[in-house]
Protein backbone atom coordinates (compact mmCIF):
# COMPACT_ATOMS: atom_id res chain seq x y z
CA UNK A 1 0.00 0.00 0.00
CA UNK A 2 2.81 2.39 0.91
CA UNK A 3 0.64 5.44 1.45
CA UNK A 4 2.73 8.57 0.87
CA UNK A 5 1.65 10.33 4.08
CA UNK A 6 2.73 7.30 6.13
CA UNK A 7 6.08 7.03 4.37
CA UNK A 8 6.67 10.78 4.72
CA UNK A 9 6.00 10.68 8.48
CA UNK A 10 7.89 7.51 9.38
CA UNK A 11 11.09 8.21 11.30
CA UNK A 12 14.19 6.05 10.84
CA UNK A 13 16.87 6.03 13.52
CA UNK A 14 20.23 4.63 12.41
CA UNK A 15 22.25 2.41 14.75
CA UNK A 16 19.42 1.86 17.25
CA UNK A 17 19.22 -0.21 19.42
CA UNK A 18 22.64 -1.30 18.21
CA UNK A 19 25.07 -0.44 15.43
CA UNK A 20 23.91 -1.56 12.01
CA UNK A 21 20.19 -1.52 12.82
CA UNK A 22 18.01 1.10 11.12
CA UNK A 23 15.11 1.39 13.58
CA UNK A 24 11.71 2.29 12.10
CA UNK A 25 9.94 4.48 14.65
CA UNK A 26 6.14 4.30 14.28
CA UNK A 27 5.58 6.75 17.14
CA UNK A 28 5.82 9.54 14.56
CA UNK A 29 2.81 7.97 12.82
CA UNK A 30 0.87 7.67 16.08
CA UNK A 31 1.33 11.33 17.02
CA UNK A 32 -0.04 12.51 13.66
CA UNK A 33 -3.86 12.46 13.53
CA UNK A 34 -3.93 12.18 9.74
CA UNK A 35 -1.58 9.16 9.83
CA UNK A 36 -3.75 7.51 12.48
CA UNK A 37 -6.83 8.05 10.32
CA UNK A 38 -5.11 6.66 7.22
CA UNK A 39 -3.88 3.56 9.07
CA UNK A 40 -7.28 2.95 10.68
CA UNK A 41 -9.10 3.37 7.34
CA UNK A 42 -6.68 1.10 5.47
CA UNK A 43 -6.85 -1.59 8.15
CA UNK A 44 -10.64 -1.36 8.25
CA UNK A 45 -10.86 -1.78 4.47
CA UNK A 46 -8.72 -4.94 4.67
CA UNK A 47 -10.55 -6.58 7.58
CA UNK A 48 -14.15 -5.27 7.52
CA UNK A 49 -15.52 -8.45 5.90
CA UNK A 50 -13.34 -11.04 7.67
CA UNK A 51 -15.53 -11.55 10.75
CA UNK A 52 -12.81 -10.51 13.19
CA UNK A 53 -13.95 -10.94 16.81
CA UNK A 54 -10.63 -10.35 18.63
CA UNK A 55 -7.53 -8.34 17.80
CA UNK A 56 -4.36 -9.36 19.59
CA UNK A 57 -2.06 -6.35 20.00
CA UNK A 58 1.61 -7.20 20.54
CA UNK A 59 3.36 -5.23 23.30
CA UNK A 60 3.51 -2.35 23.14
CA UNK A 61 3.26 -0.51 19.84
CA UNK A 62 0.78 -3.11 18.59
CA UNK A 63 -1.71 -1.95 21.21
CA UNK A 64 -2.36 1.37 19.46
CA UNK A 65 -3.81 0.26 16.14
CA UNK A 66 -5.26 -2.94 17.60
CA UNK A 67 -7.44 -0.79 19.85
CA UNK A 68 -8.39 1.73 17.19
CA UNK A 69 -9.33 -0.98 14.69
CA UNK A 70 -11.20 -3.05 17.27
CA UNK A 71 -13.53 -0.13 17.98
CA UNK A 72 -14.24 0.31 14.28
CA UNK A 73 -14.77 -3.45 13.70
CA UNK A 74 -16.76 -4.04 16.88
CA UNK A 75 -14.15 -6.55 18.08
CA UNK A 76 -12.43 -7.11 21.40
CA UNK A 77 -8.77 -6.43 22.15
CA UNK A 78 -6.41 -9.01 23.64
CA UNK A 79 -3.09 -7.80 25.05
CA UNK A 80 -0.04 -9.92 24.29
CA UNK A 81 2.52 -8.89 26.90
CA UNK A 82 5.82 -9.70 28.49
CA UNK A 83 5.63 -11.92 31.60
CA UNK A 84 4.34 -10.45 34.84
CA UNK A 85 2.31 -7.64 33.22
CA UNK A 86 -1.10 -9.38 33.10
CA UNK A 87 -2.98 -9.87 36.38
CA UNK A 88 -4.91 -13.12 35.74
CA UNK A 89 -3.82 -16.64 34.76
CA UNK A 90 -1.89 -16.66 31.48
CA UNK A 91 -0.63 -18.91 28.71
CA UNK A 92 2.98 -18.31 27.62
CA UNK A 93 5.23 -18.84 24.63
CA UNK A 94 9.01 -18.42 24.65
CA UNK A 95 11.06 -17.62 21.57
CA UNK A 96 14.46 -16.52 20.34
CA UNK A 97 14.84 -13.10 18.76
CA UNK A 98 17.69 -11.04 17.31
CA UNK A 99 18.82 -9.79 20.71
CA UNK A 100 18.30 -12.91 22.85
CA UNK A 101 15.43 -14.95 24.27
CA UNK A 102 12.04 -13.64 25.36
CA UNK A 103 8.59 -14.78 26.47
CA UNK A 104 5.13 -13.42 25.76
CA UNK A 105 1.79 -14.25 27.32
CA UNK A 106 -1.93 -13.61 27.12
CA UNK A 107 -4.75 -14.28 29.55
CA UNK A 108 -5.92 -17.88 29.59
CA UNK A 109 -9.54 -16.80 28.99
CA UNK A 110 -8.79 -14.26 26.24
CA UNK A 111 -9.69 -16.28 23.14
CA UNK A 112 -12.27 -18.99 22.43
CA UNK A 113 -12.62 -21.52 19.59
CA UNK A 114 -15.44 -19.34 18.20
CA UNK A 115 -13.13 -16.36 17.69
CA UNK A 116 -11.68 -15.05 14.44
CA UNK A 117 -8.41 -13.45 15.46
CA UNK A 118 -6.27 -10.72 13.93
CA UNK A 119 -2.71 -10.53 15.26
CA UNK A 120 -1.32 -7.00 14.93
CA UNK A 121 2.14 -5.54 15.51
CA UNK A 122 4.04 -2.53 14.27
CA UNK A 123 6.82 -4.26 12.33
CA UNK A 124 7.73 -7.53 10.63
CA UNK A 125 11.50 -8.06 10.52
CA UNK A 126 12.64 -11.63 11.28
CA UNK A 127 9.17 -12.69 12.43
CA UNK A 128 10.29 -14.05 15.81
CA UNK A 129 7.90 -12.16 18.07
CA UNK A 130 4.89 -12.61 15.80
CA UNK A 131 5.67 -16.30 15.28
CA UNK A 132 5.56 -16.74 19.07
CA UNK A 133 2.28 -14.80 19.23
CA UNK A 134 0.87 -16.90 16.39
CA UNK A 135 1.89 -20.13 18.16
CA UNK A 136 0.37 -18.81 21.38
CA UNK A 137 -2.96 -17.95 19.74
CA UNK A 138 -3.07 -21.32 17.95
CA UNK A 139 -3.21 -22.99 21.39
CA UNK A 140 -6.75 -21.56 21.72
CA UNK A 141 -7.89 -23.18 18.43
CA UNK A 142 -9.72 -20.13 17.02
CA UNK A 143 -11.71 -20.46 13.79
CA UNK A 144 -9.17 -18.39 11.84
CA UNK A 145 -6.04 -16.31 12.42
CA UNK A 146 -5.01 -13.30 10.33
CA UNK A 147 -1.84 -11.26 10.72
CA UNK A 148 -1.07 -7.59 10.09
CA UNK A 149 1.86 -5.21 10.42
CA UNK A 150 2.17 -1.48 9.90
CA UNK A 151 5.62 -2.01 8.35
CA UNK A 152 7.18 -5.03 6.69
CA UNK A 153 10.92 -4.91 6.06
CA UNK A 154 11.32 -6.48 2.63
CA UNK A 155 14.55 -4.88 1.43
CA UNK A 156 16.79 -5.89 4.32
CA UNK A 157 17.06 -9.64 3.65
CA UNK A 158 15.28 -10.61 6.89
CA UNK A 159 12.57 -12.72 5.20
CA UNK A 160 10.09 -12.43 8.05
CA UNK A 161 7.21 -14.00 6.10
CA UNK A 162 9.13 -17.25 5.85
CA UNK A 163 8.54 -17.86 9.57
CA UNK A 164 4.83 -18.53 8.92
CA UNK A 165 2.74 -21.22 7.30
CA UNK A 166 1.83 -20.39 3.71
CA UNK A 167 -1.90 -20.49 4.50
CA UNK A 168 -1.68 -17.56 6.96
CA UNK A 169 -2.98 -14.35 5.39
CA UNK A 170 -0.39 -11.66 6.17
CA UNK A 171 -0.86 -8.00 5.28
CA UNK A 172 1.22 -4.90 5.87
CA UNK A 173 0.47 -1.23 5.31
CA UNK A 174 4.01 -0.40 4.20
CA UNK A 175 6.77 -2.45 2.63
CA UNK A 176 10.18 -0.92 3.07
Amino acid sequence: MNNKILLDNLRSIPDFPEKGINFRDVTTLFKNAECLRVMEDELYDIYKDKGITKIVGIESRGFVMASALAVKLGAGVVLCRKPGKLPAETVQESYTKEYGEDTIEIHKDAITPDDVVLLHDDLLATGGTMKAAYNLVKKFHPKKIYMNFIIELVNEGLNGREAFDKDVEITSLMEI
